[in-house]
């Protein structure tokens, strides 16, 4: 199991990103379209600068919904390793057998 607090700071960040996203694109948008002035550019950067760090979708790390492990995740799941083969044990994943032979 990871800290607590290490999955509370990503929920945050995940609620941060969600929150500031439509303003982000906005500013992005402007920062990046060649056709305006370069004053008008530069002013969308310094706007987009002073949001929080953690509203940027880079900052955010995939954890287990089960456990918070940073490591070892599978995306289609959203899962680590270690509760995949537990509960593909249990038979909890649909159509997931554990294999043998």
């Amino acid at each position: 199991m990871a800290k607590k607090s290490m999955v509370e700071r990503e929920l945050k960040r995940q609620r941060l990103v969600k929150q500031y996203a439509a303003k982000r694109a906005a500013l992005k948008k402007i920062a990046t379209n060649q056709d305006l002035p370069m004053e008008e550019r530069f002013k969308a950067r310094l706007k987009l600068a002073e949001l929080p760090r953690n509203s940027s979708a880079t900052r955010l790390h995939n954890r287990c919904e089960l456990t918070g492990r940073p490591h070892a995740y599978y995306r289609k799941l959203k899962l680590s390793r270690i509760m995949l083969r537990d509960l593909a044990s249990f038979g909890q994943i649909p159509g997931m057998v554990k294999s043998s032979w």
